[in-house]
């Protein structure tokens, strides 16, 4: 395997982006929706048009790791979006963290995770993030970076409502 890469997206990635957030998310999710609920929501938030407004808007960034030229993993932080007595618009959100399965557990995400979070903690802002009741590990690798659960809402796909759970980092001290 070749030395892996980081680098920040361009607009130019909107493509690539939009397949490997429908990779992953189907990769981890697909099991819990109804086939035609899924193909609608990976349409609509994994879609090229959704990454190419994003990729143009400041308020958003992404990281990708790549290996070999391919895109194998990314995280996306911007303004938070969910709903928490506590959110400001002064708070950030990790949005969106996923590597490709079979590139999983080998450390990989780590400088993504490290670079979304240097970017989103700069002014000194509370950190955002929604994962799965049901994402075991995931929850355990937010507890290690100093995030707490303080709250749950329902994740939509189609007629599918999910448990989430909200968790919140402090800025560092």
């Amino acid at each position: 395997m070749s030395a892996p890469t980081l680098r920040r997206a361009t607009p130019a990635d909107a493509d690539a982006l939009s397949a490997l957030g429908q990779l992953t998310f189907s990769q981890t999710f697909a099991h819990l929706y109804p086939p035609d609920d899924l193909a609608g929501y990976l349409a609509d938030a994994h879609g090229t048009p959704r990454y190419a407004a994003w990729l143009a808007d400041p308020a958003y960034r992404f990281w990708v790791t790549e290996v070999g030229g391919e895109l194998i993993g990314y995280a996306m932080a911007g303004p938070c979006h969910l709903t928490h007595p506590e959110v400001t618009d002064g708070c950030g959100e990790l949005w969106r963290y996923y590597i490709r399965r079979e590139h999983q557990g080998q450390g990989l995400g780590a400088p993504l995770l490290a670079a979304a979070l240097d970017w989103l903690e700069a002014p000194g802002r509370r950190v955002w993030l929604g994962v799965w009741s049901e994402n075991h590990g995931a929850q355990r690798l937010y507890a290690r970076h100093g995030f707490a659960k303080v709250g749950e809402y329902e994740f939509v796909v189609g007629g599918t409502r999910d448990r989430e759970f909200i968790y919140r980092r402090e800025p560092p001290a």
